[in-house]
């Protein structure tokens, strides 16, 4: 039994079997619509959540499968104080894998450790959002082929966007790839990615506060949302929150062929007058969310691909 709670506990070459399969499954969805039957996936949802939680339930449905959870924790018995290890040890027996997230970090490695079912950590915090990574990266290879060579601009909320640290520890591992970190100086990049990851592994990159500054050089832009939820101080989040908003004017520099992304929800970093751009990868980029997480919960659950086509075992 495996789980998925750090981008990192899956190999490169797991990874590119996983973006295979998606790949196969987004070109012939029905083929795979019988896979998982008698399969239940739990979605323990602490917080809320539009696009990952409904992604894993479509991805289960697709497959087959049936589903069961809660959408927040007000809904569930950790209203009552029930922690966090009860809940999987009952989930475990209703359920053969589970999605969850939770606001507080850690806690899908604590669900991990008491679980007899595979585990999906669908963001912790503000620390990691391995599904969320496994989406960006068939996204960015769909549209430039490959996951190396490659300069990637972040920019906006780089110290909470859980996001951002999973795509930074996974692209770190391909070849000749460079970081723009595009934040005010409150946002900046957590020092464990920025030192344990970046300087540690000796990956290239430059910290700056203008984004037109650096537009021209980037084959991928990645913006994130100022998260009210993370922030302690009201007045600090209002004062933050409109730093960077991306305007197709903005854009006049830039690569043709450059990707923008987005995890979403957007707010207002990205006006709706960018979404008529064929550089706008970020609803494509939902949409891929589906197709990875049925290609995940496969591989999780060790199910059979249908004949003549890839999976897990061929």
């Amino acid at each position: 039994m495996r789980h998925l709670i750090d981008p990192l506990d899956l190999s490169l070459k797991e990874i590119d079997r996983l973006l295979d399969v998606a790949d196969v499954i987004a070109a012939d969805r029905m083929a795979f619509s019988q896979v998982g039957q008698g399969k239940t996936l739990a979605t323990l949802f602490y917080e809320p959540s539009t696009r990952t939680r409904l992604s894993f339930e479509a991805a289960m449905l697709n497959l087959g499968g049936r589903v069961l959870g809660f959408a927040s924790a007000d809904s569930s018995s950790a209203a009552k104080g029930e922690s966090v290890a009860d809940t999987i040890r009952v989930i475990s027996g209703y359920a053969d894998i589970c999605a969850m997230r939770h606001p507080k970090e850690g806690a899908a490695q604590q669900a991990a450790r008491y679980s007899t079912i595979p585990v999906v950590n669908a963001g912790d915090g503000g620390h990691q959002h391995p599904t969320q990574t496994l989406t960006d990266l068939m996204t960015i290879r769909r549209r430039r082929k490959d996951l190396g060579h490659l300069t990637v601009g972040l920019c906006g909320d780089l110290r909470f966007g859980r996001t951002v640290h999973s795509l930074i520890k996974s692209l770190a591992r391909y070849e000749d790839v460079k970081f723009i970190l595009i934040s005010p100086e409150e946002l900046r990049a957590p020092d464990y990615i920025v030192e344990d990851v970046l300087w540690d592994k000796g990956i290239p990159f430059t910290e700056t506060e203008d984004m037109e500054l650096v537009m021209d050089q980037l084959d991928i832009l990645y913006m994130t949302r100022v998260q009210k939820e993370r922030f302690f101080n009201e007045e600090d989040y209002v004062r933050l929150k409109d730093s960077y908003i991306l305007t197709p004017d903005k854009l006049e520099k830039s690569k043709k062929d450059m990707a923008i992304m987005h995890p979403l929800p957007r707010v207002n970093e990205i006006s709706i007058e960018v979404d008529q751009d064929p550089r706008a990868a970020y609803f494509e980029q939902a949409h891929n969310g589906v197709f990875i997480r049925m290609a995940l919960i496969m591989m999780l659950l060790e199910l059979e691909s249908p004949e003549g086509k890839i999976g897990f075992s061929n």
